[in-house]
């Protein structure tokens, strides 16, 4: 059966995004993997899984994008709990613009 993009970015872009939001709330901001975890909506686990390139261990090398990355970092650290919905989403529709996820199905807005 084929994948939908919303199941490929559901399991393969989703780690991917958070891996790297993640990295940036520790390395560009100081947060600990627990403050990462909180503002995230994850587990520590999961933190120190994408720091150990054991979850989303994708390359992500345009320069672009890691800029629009480090705004979504600091925008999620700095706001409300709805921030992490809109950032990933908004960081996952460039993924896809770009041509690194898949096309978007007519569900998406």
């Amino acid at each position: 059966m084929k994948r939908t993009p919303c199941e490929y970015v559901m399991w393969n872009g989703l780690p991917v995004i958070r891996k790297e939001i993640a990295e940036r709330m520790i390395t560009n901001f100081g947060l600990s993997q627990k403050e990462t975890a909180a503002k995230l909506g994850i587990t520590p686990a999961a933190v120190c899984q994408y720091l150990s390139h054991k979850r989303g261990n994708t390359v992500v090398d345009d320069q672009e994008l890691l800029k629009e990355i480090d705004l979504a970092a600091e925008r999620i650290i700095n706001n409300t709990d709805e921030k992490v919905i809109e950032e990933t989403c908004r960081i996952c529709k460039i993924f896809m613009a770009k041509g690194i996820f898949p096309g978007a199905c007519d569900s998406c807005p």
